[in-house]
């Protein structure tokens, strides 16, 4: 009898191993993805998941013409889902292994988001002049991303400036190319694909391990430098509109 128990435990446990081996593995964390989520969740930045780039219709939600193809949250609640807990943000990064991941602005940093050239420009001039510069990451469809502090709901509303800050016509020529990402707004953060064959992506130029800034520390050097880029070009009137959500 113990032995023939011994043997039905033999196959069991040879049983138990075979299905562990048709268990599918965790995916490999390809270029450093989660860790560089991580990163960006202990430097405040909370997260939450974000479509990603498919064939179909260049976007996971499979919306037909979607406006920001692999650009937006997968949730309407991403404003409260958004965290930098450790253990959800690899539960998430796990489990859906090809998402993008957004931060959300307004909680504990904003953004300033820029027209790649005139952000290059305007990141010389800034590291050159001595000026504490953040975080600061690259899009391939040509934006520079600055991450601050965020300047949260100041006590004089007329001192804050919405997410649309250069949207409306008026407000053009004082800002060309500028959008400030605060409250109600999000943004991609890196490591991200973005929809296209050659690789495009969102990357970090300077990682999350800068403190963040002021924002109005670079705000003047950078709506220079959108002026002159607006200024340069033949259709800059054109060329200063802001890319929208």
């Amino acid at each position: 009898m113990s032995a023939e128990f011994g043997g039905r435990s033999g196959r069991q446990g040879r049983l138990s191993q075979w299905l562990r081996g048709r268990r599918p593995k965790p995916p490999a964390d390809e270029g450093g993805r989660e860790a560089l989520l991580l990163a960006a969740a202990d430097a405040g930045l909370p997260l939450a998941p974000a479509a990603h780039p498919a064939a179909q219709y260049g976007c996971s939600c499979d919306r037909v013409g979607c406006p920001t193809p692999a650009r937006h949250p997968v949730s309407f609640a991403w404003q409260t889902q958004s965290t930098t807990d450790h253990g959800q943000i690899e539960r998430w990064a796990r489990h859906q292994p090809q998402a993008n991941f957004i931060t959300a602005t307004g909680m504990v940093h904003d953004v300033l988001d820029v027209p790649l050239d005139a952000g290059r420009q305007a990141l010389t001039r800034l590291l050159d002049a001595g000026i504490e510069v953040g975080p600061v990451a690259e899009s391939d469809d040509d934006r520079m991303l600055f991450f601050t502090l965020t300047r949260g709901t100041p006590e004089d509303e007329d001192e804050w400036w919405p997410c649309e800050l250069d949207c409306h016509p008026e407000t053009m020529d004082e800002h060309p190319g500028l959008r400030w990402h605060c409250r109600g707004s999000y943004v991609l953060v890196p490591p991200a694909r973005l929809p296209g064959d050659d690789g495009r992506a969102v990357r970090w130029v300077r990682g999350p391990e800068h403190p963040l800034p002021d924002p109005l520390s670079l705000l003047e050097l950078l709506t220079d430098s959108c002026a002159r880029y607006a200024e340069e070009r033949p259709d800059h009137a054109s060329a200063a509109w802001p890319s929208r959500h």
